[in-house]
This record gives C-alpha cells, structure tokens and sequence, in this order.
C-alpha cells in the first residue's frame, strides 16, 4: 500500500490542530524498477486529479491509469512510536501523525502514453 498526503487549499504553513488527511493507492499487479531496487522513498510517478470529476490519474514512466476515490469504511491512523524514558522505566507513547480516510483505486489495466511524431 502507498500513502499519500492530500493536499486541500486550506492548508497553512503555522501547522493547524487538524490531522494531516492522508490517502492509500492501491494497484492491481505489481511495479517492478528496471534495475531491481527496492521502491522504497523513490520517486513512482506523477499523480493527479480532473477537476470536473475529481478522478484520479496515475502517470507512471510512459503509462497512464484511471481510477476512482472511494472513502474507507472505518479510517485508519498513521502512528509514530515516542519512547519516554524516566532513567528507571521506559514506557512507548503513540502519537497520531495522520488519518487515512480515502483509498485511490487503480484497478484497471495501464494504457500507454504514445506522443504525436512528426512523419516527415
């Protein structure tokens, strides 16, 4: 599963008391890299969203995805595990980063991107 952080127009610099709203991406299949490397914090690809419809749209290399937004039944938390330590007991605080409350779903097959050539 991906996660992504959504983007609305009221986000401000000064770090508001609302939870960043994040979304998952789920791909039917599997991305493989050219050179077999792990996709962890690499760059995958540009994604979008219509403005009419809201649909999301996934670039990836020299292809392109349409998909649908559908929201999750129950939302789920991305956590950051704190250890506080008193000099005698430790003890783990979990601190809620972000919610997750939409999944972007990609479920049908990539369709190539093919630029205009110039046949002269």
């Amino acid at each position: 599963m991906i996660l992504v952080k959504l983007q609305s127009d009221n986000d401000d610099e000064s770090g508001s008391k609302y939870l960043t709203e994040w979304a998952a991406i789920e791909i039917q299949g599997e991305l493989e890299s050219r050179h077999n490397t792990p996709l962890e914090c690499q760059y995958v690809g540009d994604l979008f969203a219509t403005i009419k419809d809201n649909v999301p749209i996934l670039i990836i290399g020299h292809h392109i995805l349409y998909g649908k937004m559908q929201t999750f039944p129950k939302p789920l938390a991305v956590m950051k595990k704190k250890e506080i330590s008193d000099g005698i007991n430790g003890r783990n605080e979990y601190i809620v980063e972000a919610v997750v409350t939409k999944k972007l779903l990609f479920k049908n097959r990539p369709k190539p991107i093919i630029a205009n050539v110039n046949k002269s």
